[in-house]
């Protein structure tokens, strides 16, 4: 009798780890809530809204960083960019690169495998060094020109079904990335093609044309501006170019799904669609504000008992992807601190319970290398604390930022001292105080910052020490800063401390009030 137990006991195990199952990550560059999943009414995406029918959408799902790199390591590390060392952007001379250490999805799963499970990626990869970042099928920005990559959707289902044939002649599960170049701007290289590169094969004359790609034209005067961005037509006018590059995402995106029917595995298959960060909009990307963080995130279980077709106010982390492909696929989680999130596939069988005190952080060091302003940030249902670390210093403007229609528009308004109807100045979007805190439940466009207000110096201190200690525990290099500096060696080295470098007893000096422009001399 105990040895009939203890064979049903070895098949209900067996039964319940039949092995690993396939992880496809649909990922997009630079996109928001630009969806009708996301009852954006305007842009359409029949293939993400029908995703989003078949799976679980969250409505509280945040990037723990607002640029492009870090957010993509934060996804292959489970580590914030602070802790695996990518500071910044993974490009040109001064490319950022993880710390030697650092581990990712496609080694760890090749490595606890032994081979068993075939990675991939396709599309814009973006993290480096190669040798941390090791996929077992690659076809990205290392080997091709970026468009054709990530914005030839026809290119990349190609692509996508080598791959799956791959997997299926060598009887292997998987884990494919497909990184996508849109809705990125590339106006300041190519503006030939539109701001964001909306026309680069749609056909037009000496546009070239993607086979499998049908553009959507937008009318821009009849769009509705969202409240976080200035009314204006020029806003518009961009709206409707990222609406239409939306589109082109959205269609990649079906394409996938229909080669995971050709191959025979949709019903094995874990679809996970997010953001990097948020849209390049002023208050979007490279900022630690909602527009920046907030990010979509659509996940689609073959498991009939998971949840289909409803969403879910759980508040999660792009940190908590890498712990849950590692659960799909039924891999230990290696025993390393610095990797902080949680698998969210419990989330797909059980709503789980509300608490206030649910909380998400974030960790924003540079974009490109010109932009040092590193901000820490933690935010729970209703309150959010930004540290900027760097307030001293004016908040940077990264280069395609820059050349946009929208912000040349600010800034013209702005050095012709013309009214904009923008909730923000230019002067406020620069010039930031250390602390920033906002209730986001009674004030979403966070507009008015409440470090400094008496009444909610409780919350402040509560939010500031649950910030500390989580930037402790991840071993954050500027946990310190500004103020001390950080001593862990020595005599330090099994108590660090934080040093105080006296800025309380010093003068600070005035800022410069924005309008006194100079003139730059251009080096050539």
């Amino acid at each position: 009798m105990q040895f009939l137990q203890w064979i049903v006991a070895l098949l209900l195990i067996a039964g319940c780890s039949a092995g690993p199952r396939n992880v496809l990550l649909l990922l997009a560059d630079d996109a928001g809530f630009e969806s009708g999943a996301y009852l954006n009414k305007f842009c359409q995406t029949p293939n993400l809204d029908a995703l989003a029918k078949r799976g679980l959408l969250f409505n509280n799902a945040f990037t723990s960083v607002s640029s492009c790199s870090p957010s993509r390591s934060q996804l292959l590390t489970g580590q914030a960019g602070h802790s695996s060392g990518m500071y910044g952007l993974h490009q040109g001379v001064h490319n950022f690169n993880v710390l030697p250490e650092t581990g990712s999805l496609p080694n760890l799963i090749r490595d606890q495998s032994g081979g068993r499970i075939l990675s991939g990626i396709i599309g814009k990869k973006h993290v480096g060094a190669a040798n941390n970042f090791r996929f077992d099928f690659e076809q990205t920005e290392e080997r091709h020109s970026i468009n054709q990559i990530g914005r030839n959707i026809t290119r990349m289902k190609e692509y996508a079904r080598q791959f799956l044939k791959q997997a299926k002649d060598e009887k292997k599960p998987f884990f494919l990335m497909v990184g996508f170049h849109d809705p990125h701007r590339c106006g300041h290289i190519t503006p030939q093609f539109g701001e964001f590169c909306e026309r680069w094969g749609s056909g037009e004359e000496g546009m070239g044309s993607i086979p499998d790609w049908k553009p959507i034209y937008y009318d821009w005067r009849n769009l509705d501006v969202p409240a976080w961005l200035p009314n204006t037509d020029v806003v518009r006018q961009e709206l409707a170019a990222q609406y239409m590059t939306i589109s082109r995402l959205d269609q990649g995106v079906g394409l996938m799904l229909k080669e995971l029917e050709a191959a025979g595995v949709a019903d094995q298959t874990l679809v996970i669609y997010t953001s990097d960060n948020g849209p390049p909009f002023p208050g979007g990307r490279t900022n630690l504000y909602e527009h920046g963080i907030r990010s979509p995130l659509i996940i689609s279980s073959p498991n009939k008992e998971d949840r289909h077709h409803e969403a879910t106010a759980a508040m999660v982390s792009l940190l908590d992807i890498y712990p849950s492909v590692l659960d799909a696929l039924q891999i230990p989680r290696p025993n390393d601190t610095k990797i902080v999130g949680r698998s969210i596939l419990p989330v797909l069988r059980e709503e789980p319970p509300i608490k206030e005190s649910d909380s998400v952080f974030g960790s924003h060091s540079y974009h490109e290398v010109t932009m040092a302003y590193p901000m820490r940030m933690v935010r729970n249902r209703r309150y959010k604390l930004i540290h900027n670390i760097n307030y001293w210093a004016d908040f940077p403007i990264d280069q395609d930022f820059y050349t946009s229609p929208t912000f040349q528009q600010i800034l013209n308004a702005t050095l012709g001292k013309q009214t904009l109807p923008w909730y923000r100045s230019l002067l406020q979007y620069y010039q930031r105080p250390e602390w920033e805190l906002y209730d986001i439940k009674t004030d979403p466009l966070e507009r008015f910052n409440l470090a400094e207000k008496a009444k909610y110096n409780g919350t402040l201190k509560q939010l500031r020490e649950q910030l500390f200690d989580w930037q402790v525990a991840t071993k954050d290099p500027w946990r310190c800063a500004p103020h001390a500096v950080l001593q862990e060696q020595g005599v330090y080295k099994d108590q660090p401390a934080c040093l105080t470098l006296g800025h309380e007893a010093l003068q600070r000096p005035k800022r410069r009030i924005l309008g006194q422009y100079e003139e730059y001399v251009v080096f050539s």
